[in-house]
């Protein structure tokens, strides 16, 4: 999705990062102001990319799931700061915002083909660097789901590996508490050349 097709989309995507990362591990309790500010950074950029896996329905199409890409240097400095702190150039890097599906669609191929689509286009802008990061949650956390299984095999299985020390903090609000609280980010990367 790029220019009027992802601004008719923006409440929609917004609806649905909200529904996916309100779950364990994210835990997040937000709302559409914010994500509509946050999503317009990729309708700005010209190297970003909006994937959206839409369903048929008797009331039209229903987005899904969707996953997001811009290069790092176009994406808010919070995110570019661990990268920086380390010396590393943010100018090869070309960050996977998120990559989120409603449950019901899950282990339908969905998620290869939005990291498939996200490499591609970093690869046809040619950066060298994927990144990504994930939330960082104790193994006890009273939230966590009984069963929960976190995505790090599959994350690993495409080539993505944890780079010790490379952690952001970023805030938001977790579901049920009353103010924004800070929380650790675990950056994944992959060399693409």
């Amino acid at each position: 999705m790029t220019g009027a097709a992802l601004g008719a989309a923006l409440d929609s995507l917004a609806d649905l990062r909200i529904a996916v990362f309100r779950d364990f591990p994210y835990l997040y309790d937000g709302d559409r102001a914010y994500e509509r500010d946050y999503l317009a950074a990729y309708a700005d950029s010209p190297g970003a990319l909006v994937v959206g896996a839409f369903a048929r329905t008797d009331q039209g199409d229903r987005l899904v799931g969707a996953a997001t890409a811009a290069p790092m240097a176009d994406h808010a400095a919070a995110f570019a700061a661990p990268f920086r702190a380390r010396g590393m150039d943010i100018g090869h890097v070309y960050y996977f915002g998120e990559s989120v599906l409603l449950p019901e669609w899950r282990g339908h191929g969905i998620g290869h083909a939005f990291f498939d689509r996200r490499e591609a286009r970093a690869r046809d802008l040619g950066f060298s660097i994927a990144a990504f990061c994930a939330v960082i949650r104790p193994a006890d956390h009273p939230a966590r789901p009984v069963g929960y299984s976190p995505l790090d095999p599959f994350w690993r299985k495409r080539g993505f590996a944890p780079v010790d020390g490379l952690i952001g903090q970023f805030g938001w609000k977790d579901r049920g508490d009353a103010a924004e609280s800070d929380h650790p980010m675990q950056f994944w990367v992959k060399r693409l050349d």
